[in-house]
């Protein structure tokens, strides 16, 4: 017998990760407020902690997608791999130079792409595809703030990123290349 509704727990492990982080800030002010010398700066230390782990994971509840698309992402050992009914295909994170955002058929997906060429789609709302979250966090040059922004249609902080061309295709990221030939 399940005591809490199935919405409500949805919502829950949804807000778990902020909800966490402001419990251990508040946790963090506790400390700060009983003083000294030791407690005083460890409460601050702890406050900012729980603040940034609140702001992680705001930005990682505004990444996940429904998981209503087609199709399942998996991360294991820094390869992203996607199965989906009709397309599908791995790719290492280590070997990115590009991220784009497109929008095909009403849907919006990441396009991924390698040195050599290799390209992989991968639909925002697919099941498992909150943890490239964490996978293009890791990339030189391209935040968590850049991430969601471009998501929500912003400019980015960073200003790596070009504005969409014709209104479904967004750079989001592209690896600095050494020498003169351009990508």
């Amino acid at each position: 017998m399940r005591v809490i509704r199935a919405e409500v727990r949805a919502l829950f492990s949804r807000w778990a990760e902020p909800l966490f982080g402001l419990s251990l800030a508040g946790f963090g002010l506790w400390i700060l407020s009983l003083g000294g010398w030791v407690l005083g700066p460890a409460g601050a230390a702890i406050i900012a902690l729980g603040l940034a782990w609140a702001l992680l994971g705001l930005r990682r509840m505004r990444f996940a997608g429904r998981g209503d698309a087609p199709g399942l992402v998996q991360l294991d050992e820094s390869r992203i791999t996607f199965m989906g009914p009709t397309l599908g295909g791995s790719i290492s994170v280590d070997e990115l130079i590009e991220i784009r955002l497109l929008s095909l058929r009403g849907r919006r997906a990441w396009r991924l792409r390698q040195g050599d060429g290799q390209v992989l789609l991968v639909p925002i709302d697919s099941t498992g595809a909150e943890a490239l979250f964490d996978a293009f966090a890791t990339l030189p040059g391209l935040s968590s703030a850049d991430l969601v922004a471009a998501l929500q249609g912003d400019s980015p902080a960073s200003g790596q990123s070009l504005p969409a061309l014709d209104g479904g295709d967004r750079l989001v990221w592209r690896r600095a290349q050494k020498g003169l030939a351009p990508v």
